[in-house]
């Protein structure tokens, strides 16, 4: 049983000025989720606490509230997981959705959206030696983060606080009421798949997108996939491939993607990349309008993948946690109807110490 709210709340106050931790790290001390911890401040009232927190809960209307949010102008999106932080600075343009799944295509901000695994949200106002920081924070069921998005100084605050008001769900009283994430069902062993139909379903793949099907469709998770996979379309590679082809991208100016996500959002970066530094344990990259910051430690897989599509074939990077959970992917920027970059897969080539297939125009 978690402590009291305001308990909650003085204990958040003393970590975030004494220990300068971050929200994460404060629940996971106070034994908490994160979304717990944010939904202990609903209803704060500064006056009468420590922390320097404020949350307000939030109508359960993610596709309006997301489509409603470009009068806010250029803000930060944040999406993470486990081991992969992916931040973005632009405006959500272009938002759209259909049924339990969301777009958003405003260039900067390039997300892919799964509301069905959304469960709470939060207005939050947090004072800072910066002052004031304001965020709109997004949780599932478990209280486990899915999405964030902060107000920069150029963002819209007249906008942002009608947002607020606008969305603002009746229901003020603090606190959540965690629900435990189900847990993944063990791989079926690999003697009960049809190796041979799982390959040929692979190579007669014609759209990326058509791959969670192929995997569904034999009951195999994604890491059991590429073992499976024929040596032609999945080879794995050297635990520290991300920083070798992160570090190459950025000395050849190749234009990449990168995808981080969790089970409620994926968030994409698309173009080139500049600063890559690594930071004991992270692999960063520290842009103007986009940071990556990657625990390399936690990697326990790297794979080339490669998918069949009817532009050609589409070549990706992928990292893998112990638990078989994707950290991040990369590709080289593309979009459909034009084959992949030829210097991104010089880069690929590269790193597996192959002959070029195709050799780039001077």
């Amino acid at each position: 049983m978690s402590a009291p709210h305001p308990v909650i709340r003085e204990a958040f106050g003393q970590l975030r000025r004494e220990a300068r931790l971050r929200h994460r790290d404060i629940a996971e001390k106070l034994n908490l989720s994160e979304g717990g911890l944010i939904a202990a401040h609903v209803g704060n009232a500064r006056d009468t606490t420590d922390s320097p927190l404020q949350a307000t809960r939030l109508r359960a209307e993610w596709p309006a509230l997301i489509e409603a949010l470009e009068p806010l102008g250029v803000v930060m999106a944040l999406t993470r997981n486990a081991h992969c932080v992916h931040e973005k600075t632009g405006v959500y343009r272009k938002a759209s959705h259909h049924g339990q799944m969301g777009l958003v295509l405003g260039g900067d901000i390039d997300l892919r959206l799964f509301y069905a695994q959304w469960a709470h949200g939060f207005a939050v106002s947090e004072d800072t030696d910066k002052g004031t920081q304001r965020s709109l924070q997004f949780f599932d069921a478990s209280g486990m983060a899915i999405h964030k998005i902060f107000l920069r100084p150029e963002s819209h605050l007249a906008a942002y606080l009608e947002l607020v008001e606008q969305f603002r769900a009746e229901d003020q009283h603090p606190g959540l009421t965690p629900i435990a994430r189900p847990t993944a069902e063990p791989e079926q062993p690999d003697s009960h798949i049809d190796i041979e139909a799982f390959r040929q379903g692979w190579a007669s793949l014609r759209d990326t997108h058509e791959f969670f099907g192929l995997l569904k469709r034999f009951a195999v998770s994604r890491t059991q996939g590429l073992r499976l996979a024929d040596p032609r379309f999945a080879q794995q590679v050297d635990l520290a491939s991300a920083q070798e082809v992160l570090n190459a991208a950025a000395q050849e100016n190749v234009s990449i993607m990168v995808f981080v996500g969790n089970a409620g959002m994926i968030q994409i970066h698309t173009g080139t990349i500049g600063k890559v530094v690594v930071m004991g344990p992270w692999l960063n990259v520290l842009d103007p309008g986009f940071s990556m910051h990657l625990r390399e430690d936690q990697i326990a897989s790297a794979w080339v993948v490669r998918k069949p599509t009817i532009d050609g074939m589409v070549t990706s990077l992928e990292l893998f946690d112990a638990h078989g959970d994707t950290i991040a992917m990369f590709f080289g920027e593309r979009k459909p109807g034009k084959p992949e970059l030829c210097e991104w897969r010089g880069l690929i080539d590269r790193l597996l110490h192959t002959s070029p297939e195709v050799v780039c125009a001077a």
